[in-house]
């Protein structure tokens, strides 16, 4: 298949190209504008174009031209703190972005339609969150991911697509093949964060908030690797050409780990580890993790990688790599 896959050249994107490229039946497009996706994550059996979400003509252009029938759309800003305090911007590139993707699909090829959403969706819940519940947004950057899957279910009749909607929950360290790991700093995830810190001889973690109304005080995720959720990705895509059925999932492991736990695991892998408590960060929510029973019941899927030490550990790896580089 013709697949044309947005921020390609980002964290997340890589990982699912270098999934998709193995088919070499597949044909991929990597679209991307380079403001945090790396020319170095590009693959190179893929096709290399750069652009804007916000280029409606040269997305047409490129649908058109190549007999785009998949579209993995992940081209989007997604600092929660920063959406908080730049909402134009994030308006802009995720939901205006967006809207001119879906609209870029009307009398075209585009047959499936795959969207990276956020499990930030939800806003507060406590405990496991199932995709029943309803949407309730509490930061800028869920409130236009949120008006996104609307957008996309809205155009899907009108434009005879399919669709498959993933909740991502935290996405966390870096494919086997040593080749590809995040490479952007500014989005505050935590194990990036923890594996910066590693290449130090003091390592300082700063924790963003102790008093929430948790099992520590702190934020509790659940951490999927990201090769798991690349492969999700593919097996979402076979099963909305294969059903021929719109799909919303949950994408995590349904287990919940609070920020100490992560870092006191990281105190047993580095030394001389020093935690320094912060202010809350705007827009966090105080916890969420996943109910994967609708997931495991559609794509009867079982992770690689769910090993939360070898996560870290993955994410360590890398960047020794790419500081040495």
């Amino acid at each position: 298949m013709n697949i044309l896959v947005t921020g390609g050249a980002g964290y997340i994107g890589s990982h699912i190209v270098e999934q998709l490229v193995k088919n070499k039946k597949n044909k991929i497009l990597i679209y991307d504008n380079l403001s945090t996706g790396r020319k170095m994550l590009v693959n190179k059996k893929a096709k290399f174009i750069k652009g804007d979400i916000k280029n409606i003509k040269l997305l047409k252009k490129i649908i058109i031209n190549f007999n785009i029938q998949v579209i993995i759309h992940l081209a989007g800003c997604l600092n929660i703190s920063e959406s908080e305090k730049n909402k134009k911007k994030y308006y802009k590139n995720n939901f205006i972005g967006s809207k001119n993707l879906v609209l870029a699909c009307e009398k075209t090829n585009i047959k499936y339609f795959i969207f990276s959403s956020t499990c930030s969706v939800y806003g507060n819940v406590k405990g496991s969150v199932s995709e029943k519940k309803r949407a309730n947004p509490k930061n800028y950057y869920a409130f236009t991911k949120y008006k996104c899957e609307e957008l996309i279910k809205k155009y899907s009749s009108r434009f005879k697509y399919k669709y498959a909607i993933l909740r991502y929950f935290n996405v966390a360290g870096a494919s086997n093949s040593g080749k590809l790991g995040e490479v952007e700093k500014s989005h505050g995830h935590l194990v990036k964060n923890l594996a910066i810190q590693s290449l130090r001889k003091n390592p300082i973690v700063k924790i963003y908030g102790d008093n929430y109304k948790t099992k520590d005080g702190t934020c509790v995720r659940d951490y999927i690797h990201v090769s798991d959720l690349a492969n999700i990705h593919i097996k979402s895509l076979n099963y909305v050409k294969n059903k021929k059925k719109s799909i919303l999932l949950n994408c995590g492991y349904g287990v919940g780990y609070s920020v100490k736990e992560i870092v006191n695991i990281y105190k047993k892998l580095k030394n001389n580890v020093r935690i320094q408590f912060k202010k809350r960060r705007p827009g966090d929510i105080a916890e969420v993790y996943s109910n994967t029973n609708k997931f495991n019941k559609l794509l009867k899927w079982k992770p690689k990688h769910n090993d939360i030490k070898k996560i870290i550990n993955s994410a360590i790896n890398w960047e020794r790599k790419i500081n040495t580089v």
